[in-house]
């Protein structure tokens, strides 16, 4: 069994604190087997710049330790949480991850027992793979099962099988503790039972933490043209709600809390790096199309690997820029807040905005209190369980246009 730490989040009036100061570094690793039909995210699916690309990312890593010329500004903080992402990170050599995160210790100063997670795709996560994984200093896997059912995967061009999704858990389970998958609902032709079934399959594994999401057509997707030729219909909405509102109920029942929209987690087993996003924490972001934010400023790498790889060994940073307004940051609060337990606290708003953001605060979401979407406990503005499903479209109306 890997040495796992568990996700110390201390809770303080309802609110996590970890490691005060603490930052994190997001590497993207920007290439797949094949591309899912509802992926939008940045990747290649050639390997010939594979070597070039590790190589590049460790560079990174040291230039952006050093670099004092750039916004978003250096990480001093000690680093809390390494998350290798993608792209299909389990698509790298074991070796290759080591490398990289030896690349970080090297250059940032690390907490003792940081939370180091890979993302992996089932079919990478043979009984080999897994027990090196488990000897190296990876503590945390996300792993993209999506769904238990052979349809749907075909339907979403997932490079695994049903058999591949349930035989790397039987394995996974045995030799790490913290273990978080993935599922998507609101599929087409999806039932409520076939839904449930998903689910109950994946709490059998006895998994700690499940993220899952409503499928999503994004624009220039495979998926978005079958919809508009008629080959898939599109995904209805209020299947979709029926479904999260199945799940929110299974995994209540089972000892899950429900800490974002999203994300389900046993007690000490949230993703400390995902909290730390929500909860407006810094963080390096490494590779292609990746995102850094410092506070104040935030930056976004070039999305294209030989324009990446190029200008990295070069010595340059290929990123942009943009320093958030004051309006900027309060949309994001209340957008990040609204999705989590930890809901927007008022005394936050005033001392961080000021008495303006927080007077059309209380106004916009009166409507919200009323219809029993939002409530105020004492300074926390939280979604109901009525409310949660609809958080997003709640905070668009919260946002300001401008107040500055």
């Amino acid at each position: 069994m890997v040495n796992s730490e568990q996700n110390n989040i201390v809770f303080y009036n309802s609110s996590p604190l970890g490691r005060l100061g603490g930052a994190g570094i997001y590497i993207h690793i920007p290439f797949c087997k094949q591309a899912c039909h509802y992926c939008d995210f940045h990747f290649s699916t050639s390997l010939k710049k594979k070597e070039e690309m590790v190589l590049a990312l460790a560079k990174e890593i040291e230039l952006r330790s050093k670099s004092i010329t750039h916004h978003p500004s250096p990480i001093t903080e000690s680093i809390e949480t390494i998350y290798f992402g993608g792209g299909t990170p389990s698509i790298l050599e074991i070796s290759d991850l080591k490398f990289l995160i030896d690349e970080v210790y090297r250059n940032y100063k690390v907490v003792e027992n940081p939370e180091i997670t890979v993302e992996a795709n089932p079919d990478d996560l043979s009984n080999e793979i897994i027990r090196q994984l488990a000897d190296s200093p990876v503590n945390r896997l996300s792993i993209g099962i999506q769904s238990f059912f052979e349809d749907d995967l075909q339907l979403m061009n997932r490079a695994h099988n049903a058999e591949e999704a349930k035989k790397c858990l039987e394995i996974a389970t045995q030799h790490f503790d913290n273990i978080s998958i993935d599922l998507i609902y609101g599929i087409p032709n999806m039932s409520n039972e076939k839904w449930l079934e998903n689910i109950q399959t994946a709490l059998s594994f006895g998994i700690p933490h499940i993220s899952s999401y409503a499928l999503t057509v994004e624009p220039k997707t495979a998926l978005h043209t079958f919809i508009q030729k008629g080959i898939i219909p599109q995904p209805d909405d209020e299947v979709a709600a029926a479904h999260f509102q199945i799940l929110v109920d299974k995994l209540s029942e089972n000892g899950f809390i429900h800490y974002e929209l999203s994300n389900f987690g046993k007690e000490h087993y949230f993703s400390k790096n995902n909290s730390s996003y929500w909860l407006g924490k810094k963080y390096i972001g490494i590779g292609p199309s990746a995102h850094s934010y410092d506070g104040q400023n935030r930056g976004w790498n070039v999305s294209n690997n030989a324009l990446y790889i190029k200008s990295i060994q070069e010595n340059k940073l290929p990123i942009e820029t943009e320093t958030l307004t004051k309006t900027d940051r309060y949309n994001e609060y209340i957008m990040t807040g609204l999705r989590t337990i930890w809901g927007v606290s008022l005394e936050r708003v005033e001392r961080e905005f000021g008495e303006r953001y927080l007077l059309y605060l209380l106004d916009q979401s009166k409507k919200y209190i009323q219809s029993e979407h939002l409530v105020l406990t004492g300074d926390k503005l939280t979604t109901t369980k009525k409310g949660k499903f609809l958080s997003d479209g709640i905070a668009s109306d919260l946002f300001l246009l401008n107040l500055e």
